[in-house]
């Protein structure tokens, strides 16, 4: 065992150029971080640059870092595929075969019957929109008619909204367990079932970090199987546990921002695991991505960066910490759909000595490969290690 301890930060969305195949995702030209840079020309991000972030791929006009303290290199998606689950799956080992079923022009009306007579309330809605505009145009109708809200989006979700004062958070989170079960069918199937609780008054609607997914199993062992199996500790913070539906987890934390995940991870990485942390800071695609406010990400950025000097004091020589991402959500792209893209990979370690490129690796599962090599546990996966590289 080379490391004693592996963490894995995933920035939720924060891709770094298209991929070869973008065009067939209507995603041509996409890059999330170069976009991100351009628009907002005073974006610093000092820390991550000195790990080696402007050397991956041209961001802005930032010159490369000479002597970069991580090791650095972006790793492609080979699933079909730009949701949320499709590239955390991908990152433990996985490959799907099959795209999440979508529903561009709403459910069916067999579901959303079935749905309103287990429930007890009607729907309103139902079609795909942005969690902010949909409150806007329905939360009055909600709170004066207790009606559902049910919408979807370019991901295979099917997201149920609730004024918090109108309907119990108790008796959202039981629909959605019912949504969960009547979408299990195949004609009906979604990757996740997500409760999207809000508050305030017409004109001034907040969601809640009340938010709660439930997502389907994962179809194969991924690492995390392979690590709790092999008796160490799987610790999940953010969404993790939710796109896994705890599958491999051992431990787990929500978390209600992106301040608060950074809180929690250092938290854990001060305490005394010995295995895979696992991290998903969501606020990047969630606030700024899908709403297409490169100024909004840019900040969030900035937010983290900020942190990046604390994660690595936290860091023994036996450590590894992993910055990555899931997909990409360029917020300078059309539309509010995720985007079709490379994710950065930098690895940091005080043992490191001299690091440098890891060069474009083709698949995000070579990540759960390394991790799995490194703990010396099985894993049927399409990925190849780099460990060997990490010297």
């Amino acid at each position: 065992m080379k490391f004693t301890r592996i963490g894995v930060i995933v920035l939720d969305s924060v891709g770094i150029g298209e991929l070869p195949d973008a065009p067939a995702y209507g995603d041509k030209g996409a890059h999330t971080l170069g976009h991100i840079a351009r628009s907002v020309p005073d974006l610093s991000l000092p820390n991550l640059r000195r790990l080696g972030l402007a050397n991956i791929a041209p961001i802005g006009d930032w010159p490369e870092e000479p002597k970069p303290s991580a090791y650095f290199g972006k790793m492609g998606e080979v699933s079909a595929g730009k949701d949320t689950m499709t590239g955390h799956w991908e990152l433990m080992g996985l490959r799907i075969e099959t795209p999440f079923r979508t529903f561009p022009d709403g459910f069916p009306a067999e579901l959303i019957e079935a749905f309103e007579q287990e429930t007890g309330r009607k729907v309103i809605g139902n079609k795909p929109a942005s969690g902010t505009e949909i409150l806007d145009e329905l939360g009055e109708e909600q709170m004066k008619t207790g009606a559902w809200i049910v919408y979807t989006s370019a991901d295979s979700v099917f997201q149920l909204a609730a004024h918090e004062e109108i309907i119990p958070l108790e008796e959202l989170y039981a629909a959605c367990k019912i949504a969960r079960r009547l979408t299990m069918r195949d004609e009906f199937s979604v990757g996740r079932v997500i409760a999207r609780p809000y508050v305030g008054q017409p004109g001034a609607f907040k969601r809640t970090p009340n938010r709660h997914d439930y997502a389907l199993k994962p179809p194969a062992p991924t690492a995390l199987n392979a690590l709790k199996g092999g008796g160490y500790d799987v610790v999940a913070v953010g969404k993790i546990n939710d796109i896994f539906d705890g599958e491999g987890i051992t431990r787990a934390t929500p978390t209600k921002s992106n301040a608060h995940g950074i809180e929690t991870t250092l938290q854990e990485l001060r305490g005394s695991f010995r295995g895979l942390l696992f991290v998903n800071l969501v606020d990047f695609d969630s606030l700024y991505g899908h709403r297409r406010d490169p100024v909004g990400y840019a900040r969030a950025l900035e937010e983290f960066d900020r942190a990046v000097p604390d994660l690595i004091a936290t860091l023994a020589a036996s450590d590894l910490l992993v910055i990555t991402a899931d997909h990409g959500n360029d917020p300078t792209h059309s539309g509010t759909d995720h985007t079709r893209e490379y994710v950065p990979l930098l690895a940091y370690s005080p043992a490191f000595a001299n690091p440098s490129g890891l060069g474009t690796m083709p698949t995000y599962a070579d990540l759960a490969a390394t991790i799995a090599d490194n703990f010396g546990v099985g894993l049927n996966t399409h990925g190849h290690s780099f460990l060997e590289r990490l010297v």
